[in-house]
């Protein structure tokens, strides 16, 4: 028997237009230009005006009230022109950047030739961009999967991505596309010949034991192989003479990569910090309305299709307007929150300086969602008096001092980098050992803790830095 219920339930739903401001949010400074001339050169009610269109509107204005004798006489001092020959290098206005070599365009034409659909090389050039300049991945596949799903707007799920990284791992060069380094080794190794005894014992030993190598478990080692020790030795100087990046960098190349596009600039005037963009956009997009205008009064009342099409596109021009003020507000807002969390980290710029903060910390604070605070931040620079820095690496966790203070996560990897580059290259240390170490600093962490900063600084073992001295 059929029946009808009443229910109501509640629902949250995104609309297509909080999507794309999620989208515009994500966008970098490039990107950003990119997608306004975009959207510019499809709507012909939005414009930009420039402001050099501005600057001859005056001269037009100023000649009409100018003779010959007045325009032809030119009182600009020389030192103003001279000077302009004389720009020092970190004052040059518009230095060109050099074009160096960059792996991905290689990669791509290689893999295009091994995927069949335009989708699989839209994930598969998505994910050769998310890599490194050394060639690995240093994200996860599911947060990738999310980050391609915003921008392109359409889902994906992240054993896709794990199904295309597997074709551009089997690309040159060797260990391209690895998100480990023992993923980095066994890719290096699955291109050597098997044939040859060492290659496949090297390929064993890496497979099955990486983490009693990483141990120094080496009589274990020798026992479940039924290797000798001249065996062994001879197989870890095999291991040590791969490399642990894909991609070395070139000295030209990594000076062309030198040159990033901030996003904000930070300045420090006295003893306070000023935030500005790098470059607002909004006050030079605007609507044209002129040309609207005419266009209706050339077409007729009746005319729905002309008037439904300026409508739409009214519509279209206003909302993006509005959503490059709410995008530059917002990460204003983002911005000043994370320079007073981290005052002191901007002043100076020193990295112990830096104090445990996670993107609930600024989301509480500017009262915008946590997604938002991660879009805003995520492929964002400031350029500040020390350098440009990436907003992201602000991001860390907290840890208890001996003191009783919590300390940030960076300072304790930057403190753990400085001990591990002063060791003795023959003697490494262990990680019991610098857990000893940074102990005598006021960082009590446990063992784990140091294995764990160890690899997301991408520092080997003590046995394989010994190897690799």
């Amino acid at each position: 028997m059929i029946h009808q219920n009443l229910s109501q339930k509640q629902q949250t739903r995104i609309l297509p237009q909080q999507i794309q401001l999620l989208n515009i949010f994500h966008l970098t400074t490039i990107e950003l230009e990119q997608r306004i001339q975009q959207e510019i050169e499809e709507n012909p009610l939005l414009e930009e005006v420039k402001q050099e269109d501005k600057a001859d509107e005056v001269r037009e204005n100023m000649q009409d009230f100018a003779d010959w004798d007045e325009y032809a006489y030119d009182d600009i001092p020389d030192y103003k022109t001279e000077y302009a020959n004389y720009f020092s290098e970190q004052q040059l206005p518009e230095r060109p950047i050099p074009q160096g070599f960059d792996f991905r365009s290689n990669v791509k034409e290689q893999i295009r030739m091994l995927l069949h659909t335009d989708e699989d090389f839209q994930l598969a050039s998505f994910l050769i961009d998310s890599l490194n300049d050394a060639g690995l991945l240093d994200q996860d596949l599911s947060t990738l999967a999310e980050d391609f799903s915003f921008i392109m707007k359409k889902w994906v799920e992240p054993e896709e991505l794990e199904r295309i990284l597997m074709v551009i791992q089997t690309i040159d060069p060797p260990g391209l596309g690895a998100r480990n380094l023992k993923e980095c080794l066994l890719l290096q190794l699955s291109k050597k010949d098997y044939k040859d005894h060492l290659v496949s014992i090297a390929y064993h030993l890496i497979n099955y034991h990486f983490e009693d190598l990483n141990n120094r478990q080496i009589e274990k080692i020798m026992m479940m192989m039924h290797l000798e020790e001249a065996q062994l030795r001879e197989t870890l100087e095999y291991i040590a003479s791969l490399s642990l990046k894909p991609v070395e960098i070139d000295l030209d190349d990594a000076v062309a990569k030198n040159y990033i596009v901030p996003d904000f600039i930070i300045s420090v005037e006295d003893d306070d910090l000023e935030i500005c963009l790098a470059r607002q956009r909004s006050s030079s997009l605007t609507i044209n309305r002129t040309w609207m205008e005419n266009i209706r009064s050339q077409c007729q009342e009746k005319d729905k299709a002309a008037n439904y099409y300026l409508k739409s596109k009214l519509q279209a021009a206003e909302w993006f307007v509005s959503a490059i003020v709410q995008r530059e507000n917002t990460m204003l807002k983002i911005m000043r929150s994370i320079v007073k969390w981290q005052f002191e980290y901007f002043r100076i710029g020193d990295p112990l300086l830096l104090k445990p903060m996670i993107l609930k910390n600024i989301a509480e604070e500017t009262g915008v969602d946590i997604s938002t605070v991660s879009r805003v931040t995520s492929n964002k620079y400031a350029s500040t008096p020390f350098g440009n820095i990436l907003l992201k690496d602000l991001f860390t966790e907290g840890l208890p001092s001996e003191s009783g203070e919590t300390v940030s996560s960076r300072v304790i990897q930057h403190a753990l980098k400085e001990v591990i580059d002063t060791e003795d290259k023959k003697r490494p240390l262990t990680d019991h050992q610098l857990v000893t170490i940074l102990s005598t600093r006021g960082y009590k962490i446990a063992r784990r803790t140091v294995a764990k900063y160890r690899e997301m600084l991408r520092i080997p073992t003590a046995q394989l830095r010994a190897i690799w001295k």
